[in-house]
């Protein structure tokens, strides 16, 4: 059953203009669900101009609001600024380089009929810049570039944690636990040169941290909230699904270090010992089967794992070496 009485803010973080026609896309679609957003907010990180720009864009909208970050750079602070500006009594994430269906905010709502559900996460698409999957490329790794992978649920069921680029929270359950932690996510970590490394896993550290709180707090993954993502064409390849996985590790040790490393990798060792195992066996079928593609799947499956394993052992080490 529908729950029409739900209201819905919707947070987009938008940081570049480079991705000025996708972030109007992005817009467009919440602003056509079937389900109707209460307000979006269009949160800029540290762009004057395209701040500037957005804003008079928007002008004359009530839909649409637009507002500066903040918190320090980065997602986190971005998301966090958002939901403190948030009227709804949910607050749903979108990337600014995907698009939702018409009904990704319905099946948001639906899943708070239950007072027991904090958070609700959907089914995120890769939209491939080249056109199509690398032969190489596992499903099971698509969470290098923000898709549901393989391994996660179907259908609506329980889960540990939502993925952040399609997600939705109780406004009160992040305002009550602090929101995002910036010195997890996306921007808090810079590398040589001040580039910044793709690290994540801020939306996982949340949800633990708000079962933690409320053990009665109920996270679901439901497939019928689908948005569609890009992929550029800088991220199909292999140097870029490493890093990425490199970073992950890092995340995940600072994740295992805020929340505890039993919470903090329940999901990952039933990854590491099912998914990854049986992602490698039918890698090597398919080559088996003369499709030379399947070779490389296990190969990239076998060394992100190793890369991503890696990156949490130097992380664990950083974390506990004294300061």
């Amino acid at each position: 059953m529908h729950h029409p009485n739900v209201s819905v803010s919707v947070v987009i973080c938008a940081y570049t203009e480079d991705r000025w026609e996708s972030a109007a896309a992005a817009v467009e679609s919440v602003l056509l669900q079937s389900h109707r957003p209460l307000e979006v907010l269009l949160v800029v990180d540290h762009n004057p101009a395209l701040l500037r720009r957005l804003t008079e864009r928007h002008s004359g909208s009530d839909a649409v609001s637009v507002l500066a970050n903040a918190e320090g750079p980065g997602l986190s602070g971005g998301r966090n600024t958002g939901v403190r500006a948030a009227r709804g009594e949910v607050v749903a994430f979108l990337d600014d380089d995907a698009v939702a269906e018409p009904d990704w905010l319905r099946w948001f709502a639906d899943g708070y009929a239950d007072a027991e559900v904090m958070g609700v996460g959907g089914l995120t698409l890769p939209v491939w810049a080249s056109g199509r999957r690398p032969g190489w490329y596992p499903e099971e790794f698509d969470w290098v570039h923000g898709a549901t992978y393989r391994g996660m649920p179907t259908g609506r069921a329980r889960v540990r944690n939502v993925l952040g680029g399609n997600a939705s929270f109780r406004r009160s359950a992040m305002l009550s636990t602090g929101g995002f932690d910036a010195a997890i996510g996306r921007g808090a970590d810079s590398g040589a040169g001040g580039a910044r490394r793709p690290l994540g896993g801020e939306e996982t550290e949340l949800c633990i941290r708000i079962q933690q709180a409320d053990p009665g707090a109920v996270f679901l993954f439901d497939d019928r909230s689908v948005i569609h993502h890009q992929v550029p064409c800088s991220r199909e390849t292999f140097g870029y699904f490493r890093s990425r996985c490199w970073a992950e590790g890092l995340s995940k040790a600072l994740v295992a270090g805020s929340v505890g490393a039993v919470d903090g990798l329940a999901t990952e060792r039933r990854y590491v010992t099912r998914t990854l195992p049986s992602g490698i066996g039918r890698g090597l079928g398919r080559a088996a089967r003369g499709d030379l593609g399947g070779l490389g799947c296990a190969a990239a499956i076998t060394v992100g794992g190793l890369v991503t394993a890696g990156g949490y052992a130097l992380g664990t080490l950083r974390r506990r070496r004294p300061r």
